[in-house]
């Protein structure tokens, strides 16, 4: 198996429509069954610019570009499953879909439930503040009880707030933009999220939020997950990822999601 991924991404890291069936033998049961159905399921959960709706209510941003481009090489149809980011591990182990590709943090935790491929990028968790309320704050006034913070539930960002603020209250949402909306609003005096959304929405929504600290709560290295003992599955999206990182498309892919705005007119209204 190894070998044959190797040789194969070796000679040209170009891919044909064959390139997913070139790639499975007796010795490649799950990714065997991917063939079978010819179609790659991926579960995503929607935050900018991860995965989000355009104007015409379709996926777009960095995980679906590689979610894509990976089911291309592959000469794979792609279904993408929208899940709860707090599902998403669990519906991944019950088979509602084969492999997360979601800005998924590589975690010694969730290393317990799921098997990572290597990182295909990596961030970090920044923190955006409400001015008024937190008008002349060092960062030890943070660490309060009658400080909260918002965040996407099950998140990475929550471990991060509790690290270095324990004493604060956090505030748990279904969807992130719930909880920035909960700051804007005044209902919360700071969202910890991934970069680049509080660098974003600091943007936007200059006259109410900013960013409070110059260095990141935590650095991230984001990774596709598939199932335990998947070896298979993990073993080919690892060199696919290490093809995509040698010639420079996942760069050139992330730099144009997390780097830029461009892409802002394509978005919902």
């Amino acid at each position: 198996m190894k070998h044959l991924l190797l040789s194969f991404f070796g000679l040209s890291l170009l891919f044909s429509s064959s390139a997913f069936s070139a790639t499975t033998t007796d010795n490649t049961p799950n990714l065997d069954k991917i063939q079978e159905h010819g179609t790659l399921k991926v579960g995503l959960s929607t935050f900018v610019p991860w995965a989000m709706r355009n104007q015409q209510g379709e996926l777009i941003g960095f995980e679906v570009d590689v979610a894509k481009r990976l089911a291309e090489d592959s000469g794979l149809k792609i279904e993408f499953i929208p899940t709860a980011w707090d599902g998403i591990i669990p519906s991944l182990i019950s088979g509602k879909f084969d492999v997360i590709i979601g800005g998924l943090t590589i975690t010694d935790e969730r290393s317990k439930s799921v098997l990572f491929t290597v990182p295909y990028s990596h961030s970090g968790v920044q923190v955006a503040a409400n001015k008024e309320l937190t008008d002349g704050f060092t960062r030890e006034d943070f660490n309060s009880r009658r400080v909260k913070f918002a965040a996407r539930r099950g998140s990475i960002t929550v471990a991060a707030i509790k690290e270095h603020f324990p004493k604060a209250k956090v505030l748990q949402f279904d969807d992130e933009a719930q909880a920035f909306q909960e700051v804007l609003n005044g209902n919360a005096h700071a969202v910890a999220a991934s970069t680049p959304k509080p660098e974003f929405d600091t943007l936007k929504h200059a006259d109410i939020l900013y960013l409070p600290f110059k260095e990141r709560l935590s650095q991230g290295n984001e990774a596709f997950a598939v199932r335990l003992g998947e070896e298979d599955k993990k073993a080919y999206f690892d060199e696919w990822i290490k093809a995509r990182t040698d010639d420079g498309w996942l760069k050139e892919r992330y730099d144009y999601w997390f780097t830029s705005l461009d892409w802002q007119s394509q978005t919902a209204k």
